[in-house]
Parts: structure tokens; sequence; C-alpha cells
């Protein structure tokens, strides 16, 4: 549908949906029943007013659920708006405040600005107004205008509005930018034509004229200013439709910048002046009217102006647009990949934008994209092959260099990183429009291949190299794998970004970790990454870890096919390929086993060294795995994280390497002795003895040297105060932890009381290592997210929870009620995600426990509720190991029964997973009761 159909469109439904005239009298007769009630008047009025848009609102949701027809909801929305705000001016004008003999003074236009300044609306869309004056206020434009704005604030609109005259608009224009978009915007509503006329004439002339360069350079910068706050990447899981990257905000500033520079009244326009071409105009209006459909479907549903998509709406919107589940991909993830295309495609179109405008030299060259360098003086551009260097950037010598080669769309960006140039924005446009001519021959040819793994593999600036042909689209084209997963979302909390985005993160920090870069991060990689053999294999695996995301089957397996089919193709050996595929079947093992396993538990790190095989098996995987956590968003990868790694990796080189023979207890049982008895010169020997003989053998082979001195040291202080209860705190910046150590009478349910205690207190256990003593004594090693990144602060919150688990544990605090008040606000709201509850009882995990796994959907007090279930099994913990994964939790006990031996018994085994599945389903019948309620 052509742009002025679609407005007669509108125009047409607008009156169907509230006709202008009927409105006013409507109002009249509301005026002439109520004379001398003003109050009960305006009442009445301001219900008339609520009723119509209501009304009106339904129908267009309705119309908007048949049609999906975004860009013609906002316009009829806008009608809508129209409508009463003329039925209002003339309530005003001629029911309210007539004029008998009007003076030039007496004169108004009612204009709309901003948003609805362009005749687009969304349900919960503000209304900004411009009154208009010839001269001054006066007495009757006073009160005609207070008289509308009282109407529409007790509507319940949020009314943005100016009253000026038209030397105050244009004065105010060429000071302040934001009023000169706004002015820009205007569009006449109801009220003296010759004002609004004026106002436009001396606006154009006085404001916008040889003024074209300065407005673009503002409106990018101001763009640049906004992303920066609301997110820089466009592949952000949760995008703001409004302000984020891509969204309707950038599509504004682009026709705002086309139309005060090119000076066009509509976006069809564009096409006579060459901007766009009629393929990349259909785009802006395929754009544009799909992001109007998701922000009205967005207002009606929440009933409020919400523009961010959060989890909780996005499948509704899904569903609310048809999007359907496909094998491999549910409905809201096919949607969520709809909308990054079409914010890639956003971007694509703010690119042309600015190659015109720098063709024209309508606003400095080295503002023009974040790609773009300052001009340095002309000179003769330097060839490359089919290439040319102009001002430190690539462009083609001819528009037939990819048709005569095809290979050029791999070697430009090869030559681009080779050389460090940015690209030229013509050079670009041509790729994008000669994608046809990547086919099977060009993704076999052997040249293309190997430019290309040049490209993923180079020491300079991998990322932004593989970026720059994600967003021309030719990444996807040379490996349709890559672009099976452009734009897919994963619909979690884990990761922040779409998977190609995470993929080219990946590399991103690879390429850190092998300048040396955030060593105080990852140390142990930063060290590892200048021995390994082969770093081309590392390369190519974390390019492809991710890439069967959305498929049936397993990611992991299906991705190793994929790599063992593509490697070949891009010259990898036969070795390199198998690596490569091992590392990508295996890429969330490192992490699983780090996070989730008791490391001191000799049968983990024995079945760990099993899967690697090797040391430089090893190696890889560790870097890889640490590039995959952090490349997953802000703040998920930890010190936490990167100890638990270092820790496994240790272990299992060690088993690897032959340093230490895994079965021989009774040595490093003896040899931890040792080092602890040489860590204390100033205990006696009978002290120590004495001290030792507290400890079961287990505890000296699972206690690093460095935390047993401590316990030695906090155990002999509480002995010499008698203390049979004692609690300790020590924080680690590093590792992003706070450990709380207690000592307490041994009891089953002791770690169900501390994770109450720390759940009543807002602590994330992470970790708990539970030590049982010769005499019947625990001590217990908790280790909790940190919440301040000041010591001061954070001990006196770690205090604060020491201070809980003594009040507990002493019964002077009753913890079920103090958790169930904690954890009931959270209960009360729906979730967008289900996790469905797993529960594994094996023995085959450690030698000497029985290991529980409880995988269920997070919430507050989970920890607590299982090892409580765990408690009444009269079951005994030995080490808890906390891992969330988004909304996943995954928590995995190591017990034993109250004689020390694992659970055999098939019988009982039953019997935890059954009490424990309760314990996670728990927290998912609050849950749908809360969806019901809602």
């Amino acid at each position: 549908m052509s742009t002025v159909r679609q407005r007669l469109r509108a125009a047409r439904d607008a009156r169907e949906l509230c006709d202008a005239k009927a409105l006013a009298a409507d109002f009249a007769a509301i005026a002439a029943k109520r004379k001398g009630d003003g109050q009960t008047r305006h009442n009445e009025v301001v219900a008339r007013v609520k009723e119509a848009l209501a009304s009106g609102r339904a129908t267009a949701r309705k119309w908007l659920e048949e049609d999906a027809a975004g860009m013609l909801c906002a316009q009829r929305l806008s009608g809508l708006m129209d409508a009463v705000l003329r039925a209002l001016f003339a309530h005003a004008t001629e029911d309210l405040y007539p004029r008998q003999n009007p003076s030039s003074g007496e004169r108004l236009c009612v204009a709309a600005v901003g948003g609805y300044g362009r005749g687009a609306m969304a349900p919960g869309s503000d209304v900004d107004l411009l009154f208009l004056l010839p001269y001054k206020q006066t007495a009757w434009g006073e009160s005609v205008v207070e008289a509308m704005l009282y109407v529409l604030w007790d509507a319940g609109l949020k009314v943005g509005h100016a009253t000026r005259s038209v030397d105050e608009c244009v004065r105010l224009s060429r000071a302040d930018m934001t009023i000169r978009t706004a002015v820009l915007e205007a569009r006449y509503l109801c009220g003296d034509e010759e004002i609004f006329a004026e106002k436009m004439r001396r606006f154009d002339a006085e404001v916008v004229e040889g003024t074209g360069a300065e407005f673009a350079a503002a409106k990018l910068a101001e763009r640049d200013d906004r992303l920066g706050k609301s997110g820089a990447s466009r592949y952000l899981v949760e995008p703001n439709v409004k302000e984020g990257k891509g969204g309707l905000r950038d599509l504004n500033t682009l026709f705002w910048i086309a139309k005060y520079v090119y000076r066009v009244h509509d976006v069809e326009e564009l096409v006579g002046i060459g901007l766009f071409s009629a393929a990349e105009l259909k785009l802006f209006h395929k754009c544009e009217d799909f992001l109007w459909a998701v922000r009205c479907h967005l207002h009606f549903i929440t009933g409020r102006p919400e523009d961010r998509l959060s989890f909780d709406l996005q499948r509704e919107i899904a569903i609310a647009l048809g999007y359907t589940e496909h094998p491999g991909l549910r409905d809201v993830e096919r949607f969520m990949k709809h909308y990054f295309l079409v914010a890639k495609d956003v971007g694509d179109l703010t690119a042309i934008l600015c190659y015109a405008l720098e063709e024209r030299e309508a606003k400095p060259k080295a503002r023009l994209d974040r790609f773009l360098t300052r001009l340095k003086p002309r000179r003769k551009p330097k060839a490359l092959g089919d290439f040319i260097v102009e001002h430190e950037r690539l462009n083609v010598a001819d528009d037939q260099a990819f048709a005569r080669d095809p290979v050029n769309l791999i070697r430009f960006f090869q030559l681009a990183d080779a050389h460090g140039l940015a690209l030229h924005p013509a050079a670009v446009r041509l790729v994008t429009r000669s994608l046809k001519l990547i086919d099977g021959e060009l993704r076999d040819d052997a040249e293309a291949n190997r430019l290309f793994l040049e490209i993923l593999t180079s020491r300079r600036s991998p990322e932004v190299t593989l970026r720059r042909m994600n967003e021309a689209g030719v990444l996807g084209r040379f490996i349709p794998d890559f672009g099976k997963i452009v734009a897919m979302m994963q619909f979690n909390m884990y990761h922040h970004y779409t998977v190609d985005e995470h993929l080219l993160r990946s590399i991103g920090i690879l390429s850190e970790i092998e300048r040396g870069e955030a060593g105080d991060q990852h140390p142990l990689a930063n060290e590892l990454i200048a021995v390994v053999r082969d770093r081309v294999v590392l390369h190519v695996a974390l390019f492809l870890h991710d890439i069967a995301k959305g498929r049936p089957e397993d990611h992991s397996v299906a991705g190793a096919r994929i790599a063992r089919r593509l490697c070949p193709r891009l010259g990898l050996s036969a070795a390199q390929t198998e690596t490569v595929a091992w590392l990508i079947e295996q890429h969330l093992t490192m992490s699983i086993v780090a996070q989730s396993r008791d490391l001191s538990d000799r049968r983990t790190i024995a079945d760990f060294a099993k899967i690697v095989q090797s040391p430089e098996r090893l190696k890889l995987l560790l870097i890889l795995t640490i590039c995959d956590i952090k490349a997953v968003g802000p703040g998920v990868w930890n010190g936490w994280k990167g100890q638990l790694l270092r820790t496994l990796y240790w272990e299992t080189d060690n088993a690897l390497t032959g340093g230490r023979e895994i079965g021989d207890r009774k040595s490093q049982v003896e040899e931890a002795r040792r080092e602890l008895r040489a860590a204390l010169p100033d205990w006696t020997d009978e002290a120590f003895e004495a001290y030792a003989q507290r400890h079961y053998p287990p505890y000296w082979l699972r206690v690093e040297p460095q935390r047993a001195v401590a316990h030695a040291r906090f155990l002999k202080e509480a002995c010499v105060d008698g203390c049979k209860l004692a609690t300790e705190v020590k924080t680690d910046a590093f590792r992003g932890v706070t450990e709380l150590t207690v000592l307490a009478p041994d009891h089953p349910r002791l770690l169900s009381i501390i994770a109450g205690a720390c759940a009543a207190g807002g602590a994330n256990i992470m970790d708990a290592h539970i030590h049982t003593t010769t005499d019947g004594f625990a001590l217990d090693s908790i280790f909790i997210g940190r919440a301040f990144p000041q010591d001061e602060d954070e001990l006196r919150r770690a205090r604060r929870i020491a201070e809980s688990v003594e009040r507990a544990l002493t019964g002077d605090i009753w913890l079920f009620d103090i958790v169930e008040q904690k954890v009931k606000g959270h209960k009360g709201r729906p979730r967008a995600f289900q996790v469905t509850p797993e529960v594994n009882v094996t023995n085959a995990w450690s030698d000497r426990h029985t290991v529980i796994e409880a995988v269920g959907l997070d919430r507050p007090g989970l920890l607590y509720e299982l090892t409580t279930a765990i408690s009444k099994l009269n079951l005994n913990i030995v080490s808890a190991h906390v891992a969330t994964f988004g909304e996943r939790a995954v928590d995995v006990f190591y017990v034993t029964d109250l004689t020390g031996a694992k659970v055999s018994s098939t019988a009982r085994q039953n019997t935890i997973r059954r009490h424990m599945t309760a314990a996670l389903e728990a927290g998912d019948r609050d849950r749908h009761k809360a969806k019901e309620r809602a």
C-alpha cells in the first residue's frame, strides 16, 4: 500500500473511531445543559473524552489484531487524538469562550509536535502540543489553552505542551536543538492556519537555511548518547523498541536529518532525490510497520507506555503477531529473530543516509560512522588490486569489482583488516547489492576460504572485521550455517545477546587474551595462550561453538558435525578438524564440572581427565570456556568462576601429567598436615597434634593450605573462648565472594539453617563445604556472592548475615517465617520462564558420596527448601555446589546417610527424587497460581 493510500485509509478509519464534529456536538450539548455549573460540565466533558478514547482504542486494537498493520494502527490512534483535540478546541472557542469582536491578537493555532506531529501514536504515547500565538499571550488565549489542557489532564493523558509566539518559536529553535526538532515535526491541527504557515515559513528561512550540517551532526551525536544509555548493541535480548539501537527512534532520526537537510516532507520523496532506491524505501516502510506493530501491542497488553520488550512480554507479543513454533525454535524465538533482523535493516538504512550526507558534505566526515576515521588532506588514492584507499578507507576501484571476481567479496574485508582500514560506505553498499554472487562455487573456492581463515585468525581485530562481514550479509552467505543463527535469540535470562553476536564477542575476547589484556581476570588463560601449539583450532572452534543453536538436537553434537564438514573446506588438516569438533562437542563440559562438582573429590578429576585425555586439549578447553562465559554478557564472568576453572585445570593437569598419584590418599594427608604445621610456627607440637586429630582424612584432601591455616586459627580462638558456636567472615575481592565460616555442633539441618539465614539476608550462596570434626562439630565454609564493591560495606553485610545464622542456630529467631516473608513478594509474580524440574541421584560421580543434582527454576529461598528436604531425609550434606544459568538453577549436593555410607537402596533413591522434585515444584505451583491471578 502506498503512503498516500495508507494515509487516506488511516484518516477514514480514524473518522470511524471518533468523528470530531459529532464529539464537538456532544460537548456543546453538555455545555448547554450545564450552564452555570462549571465543575459538573467539566466532569461530563472529561468522561465523554475518556469514553471516546477507550472506545476508539479498543477498536484500533481489534483492527491491529486482524491486519497486523503497525503503522496504520499508529496513524489511526493519531487520527483519534486529532478528533478529540479538534472537538475540544471547538468546545473551548465556541461553547466556553466565544469571541464577539476578536482583536488581531486573539488568534490561536494548535499544532501537534514530536512523535504526535508525525501523525503516528502508540496507545500510551505522550500528547505533544504547541499552542501558537501571533504575538503575546492574551486572556482569551490563556483561557482556551487552560480549558483544553485541564480536560486532557483529567482524562489521564500525559501532555507535553508549550505556548509560544512565532517569534519565540524561531528564537528558541535557533538556540535549542530539541525545540528545533519538535518544530520541524510540527503538524497543523486546528485554529488559525495563517499563524502556522507563517511559523513554518520563518522556520525554514531563519533556522533551517544553511544549518543542515550542524543539525545532522547534532542528531547523530544525540543518537550516540542515547544508545550509550540504552545499550549500544542492537542485539540485547530485551531491547527497547523506541529508544534502542535499530528501534523507532533511529528511524525517526534518519527521517529528521533527511527532512532537514534535503527539505523533503514525505519519506517517499527520498527516492526522487536519490537518497534511497525503491527497494530501500520499501525496506524503510517494512521496518517502520513492524516496529510500530510491536510497540502498539506492547502498550495495549501492558496498559501503559511500556517500550522495553522484556522477557515476560515477548511470548505474548509473538502470539499476538501470529508467530508459531518450528522445530528447534519456539514462537518467541522466531519473533525475536525477526525483530533483530529488522533492527539490522534499520542500521543499514542509517548507514546509507550517512554516506549520502557525506557525499553532500552536509556533516563532518569524521562523524559519519563509528567505523570511519577523520579525513586527511586529499591525495591520490592508493591502489590495492581491484580496490583503492581513499582517506584511510577501502573502496572499490569501480562498480564491477565484485562481479569481475566474486572472491573480492572476501578479499575486501581481508585487505581492510590487514591494512587497518575503515570501509568506504559506497563499497559496503555495493557489497550488500552483490550478495547473490556468493554461491556454492565461491564457498568452495580455495583462495576465498584461505582469505576467510586469515580474517578469522587475524592477530589484529578479527571481531571488528567479522562483525562488518555480518552486518553486510557476507558472513551468513559465505558460511550458511552461520546465516541460520544470525539474529537468533535464546529465550532465557542467561544469554544477553543473540547467538551470532555472542560468537563474535567470544572471538573478540580471545583476541584480548592473545594481546595479554585483562590478565587480572584470567591470569592462567593469558599465560597458557602463549604456549598453545595451534591457535587456529581455537579461533575456529570459538567461531563455531554455538553454530548449531536452534536445532532440535543437542547443539554441541550437531555443531561438532558441522565442524567436521566445514573445517576441511577452510583448509584445516584432519587432526585440526578433529580437535575443533572435540572442542565444540565438549565446550560446556569444563564450565559445568567446575561450577557443579566437588573439585576436591578425586573421582571428579579422574572422570574429567578421561574426557580431556591430553594437556594440550585441556589448555584449549580452558581458554575456550573462559571466552564463552565472558561473551555471554556483562557480569556473567566473575573471579569465583575463574578460580573454579583454574582449580579444575591444575588438578586435571596434575592427573594427566602424573605429577601426583591420585590413589595415594595417605601420603597426601600427611603432606597436607606437614604443610599446615610449617605454617603455624607459633604452635606447640602438642597443640598442633591435638588440633590435627580433630579432622578426618577427607578434610586434609579437600581444604587448600591457606584456608586450612585460617581454620586452625579460627578454631583455636573459639576453643580459648570456650565457644560451641562461632562465626567468621572474610572478603575475597579477586574471586568476587565473601566467605562465611561457621563452627557449630553437627546435625543434619545445619546447612539448611545456614541457607535459610542467608536467604533471609538476601545473600546468594555460591558454594558450601561442610567438614565434620571427630569431636562432633561441623566446620562449614559458605561462599556467598558479593553485594558491595567496598570491603567495609561488604563486611558489615556479612556480619549481619553471620549474626542471623547464630541467632537461628540458637533458636532466637524462627527462620521459616522470615524466609517465607522474604520470598512472599517473589511468589506473587508470574514468571516468563519455565524450567522442568529434574532430580538425578547417582553413585557414579563420587567414590565416597551419593550425588544429588537438582535442576529447576531459580527463585529466592530455593537452596533453603532443598537443603530442608535433604535434612528431613536424614542425609548428611558433605558439600553443596550452587550454579545458576539465568533462570535455571543447578544445585548439586554430595551426601551420605547417617552412617557415612552411600545411599545404595533403589527405593531410598526414589524417595530422595520424589521429595526433591516436590521442593522444586513448590515454586512452580506458586508461579502458576500467580499467573492465574494475573
